[in-house]
């Protein structure tokens, strides 16, 4: 098995409208995403978590960035197209604009 991360991508915009949801929609988004992590709990490696603001650091310091990464997950698949087929229909994507990208974990030669 090969361990993958999903990056959760929205535009700030959808990230508004979450921010509007009442408790009920709030429960029922959770609750969504709950329900993909029980069907999906073999391949779950870490659920992960949402991420928050960034900096970025450049050869020239550090300075405030903005981008559309959300959260993440790490699961286990035998290939990419496995992993992507994991997240198809997550909860995430009713987000208007969302994404999901999964990329690859390789391993570091000779570790």
């Amino acid at each position: 098995m090969t361990k993958f991360v999903a990056m959760y991508l929205a535009p700030r915009s959808a990230l508004e409208q979450m921010a509007k949801a009442t408790p009920e929609q709030m429960k029922a988004g959770m609750d969504a995403w709950m329900n993909w992590a029980k069907r999906n709990e073999t391949a779950l490696v870490d659920l992960g978590a949402p991420l928050g603001k960034t900096k970025r650091v450049t050869a020239q310091g550090v300075g405030d960035s903005r981008n559309d990464v959300t959260g993440y997950s790490i699961v286990d698949a035998d290939s990419l197209e496995a992993a992507a087929k994991l997240f198809e229909g997550h909860p995430h994507l009713h987000l208007t604009g969302a994404v999901v990208e999964v990329l690859e974990c390789r391993p570091i030669p000779g570790t």
